[in-house]
């Protein structure tokens, strides 16, 4: 009975970072191509704003984080940096900066969802018709999915 017991704990444990890994893992292996340097570079010089991402936010941790320029456009978002993987990213664009989830959850119904990040290494992201980015002060990445704040760049 003892190894019965012995086996069905390490069989469940290594079931349970199984599937810990396939969630860090899917993300990275369903991305579409990041865009090229050539077309953020491209987006970036037409940007009305620019702000950073950084890793030392209060609530970014060793998952969670971002890194790099962010530069904001009248028609769209680029990041030439990094992200760390993830599923389920949304761009938002908010009122004040914020850097924890206490933050962003007490600000989510002043902020604008502008759309998905799909990528890890440089993203483009569209803002919506009619979204005027004056009107906010910050850019942030949130998943969705588990409630978690990724990072966040202030840009005016």
């Amino acid at each position: 009975m003892k190894r019965f017991l012995v086996l069905a704990a390490t069989h469940v444990a290594m079931l349970a970072v199984g599937f810990a890994l396939g969630i860090y893992a899917l993300p990275i292996l369903i991305a579409p191509p990041a865009p090229s340097t050539a077309e953020v570079a491209a987006q970036a010089a037409a940007a009305s704003f620019k702000g950073r991402f950084r890793r030392d936010l209060k609530d970014s941790d060793a998952l969670h984080w971002g890194e790099g320029e962010v530069t904001v456009g009248p028609r769209s978002i680029a990041l030439m940096g990094r992200l760390a993987p993830g599923p389920d990213y949304k761009l938002y664009l908010s009122p004040e900066f914020v850097e924890t989830e206490v933050d962003f959850n007490r600000l989510k119904p002043q902020m604008q969802r502008v759309g998905d990040v799909k990528t890890f290494e440089n993203f483009l992201v569209e803002l919506p018709a009619g979204v005027d980015p004056a009107r906010y002060t910050s850019v942030i990445v949130w998943c969705e999915t588990f409630s978690q704040f990724i990072t966040a760049a202030k840009y005016r």
